[in-house]
């Protein structure tokens, strides 16, 4: 997944005509504390609502005044974790995204990143989470594929993480299966250490929770 299949349309840039009020009831409306501004397609960088109260004068056009923008943004091409790494670093709610001639195409924000990420990791698709605990000397993927597929299953997705002060990693694998019964057993016999399982059925309670999560996600 690029940058590109999370671009939103749904918010507006800002031009150096607007207002910082005109920018603040936007932010209002948007539930984000970031816009970008842009002169025609070009991308002049961030503002926020700290910036704009420290002008001290909202009601005039955000050009009068000498700002200091930070600039973040990624390009169309750029893979869904860059995107995920400066949302991280830069503390954003919005994220501009920019074309191959570096013009701006529109911004991704939380609340689609979130849905992006869910679908990347197939959180929508019925199964369960084997989550195993192995030696980083001894992680092999390959394996642990010709493990699940030797019981009819597949992996849908996987996520990694060290464990602190430990040469263990912990390995969670979303499978296509709700009994992992079988998969379980095939692994143990490999000598795996099974540090949990969880199922993922998908239910109306789960919609309701995920839609809450989402609204969540919208609000300051």
């Amino acid at each position: 997944m690029m940058a590109r299949d999370l671009v939103l349309d749904d918010i507006p840039p800002l031009k150096t005509s607007d207002t910082g009020l005109k920018a603040l009831a936007w932010m209002e409306e948007f539930k984000v504390s970031h816009l970008p501004i842009i002169n025609h397609e070009d991308y002049l960088g961030l503002i926020t609502e700290e910036d704009i109260y420290q002008n001290n004068k909202p009601e005039e056009p955000l050009g009068s005044h000498g700002l200091s923008l930070q600039k973040p943004f990624v390009s169309a091409e750029d893979h869904f974790l860059e995107v995920i790494r400066w949302f991280q670093e830069w503390e954003l709610t919005v994220l501009p995204v920019l074309d191959n001639q570096g013009k701006y195409m529109g911004c991704i924000t939380l609340s689609n990143l979130m849905q992006g990420m869910a679908q990347l990791k197939g959180v929508n698709e019925p199964g369960a989470v084997l989550v195993l605990q192995v030696l980083d000397r001894d992680y092999s993927m390959g394996q642990m594929a010709q493990l699940v597929e030797s019981n009819d299953a597949k992996i849908i997705s996987v996520s990694i993480m060290g464990i602190p002060n430990s040469s263990e990693l912990e390995v969670h694998l979303k499978i296509n299966r709700t009994d992992l019964s079988a998969i379980i057993a095939t692994f143990v016999r490999y000598n795996y250490t099974i540090a949990g399982t969880f199922h993922a059925q998908r239910d109306n309670n789960m919609d309701d929770r995920f839609g809450l999560l989402m609204r969540y996600l919208d609000m300051d």
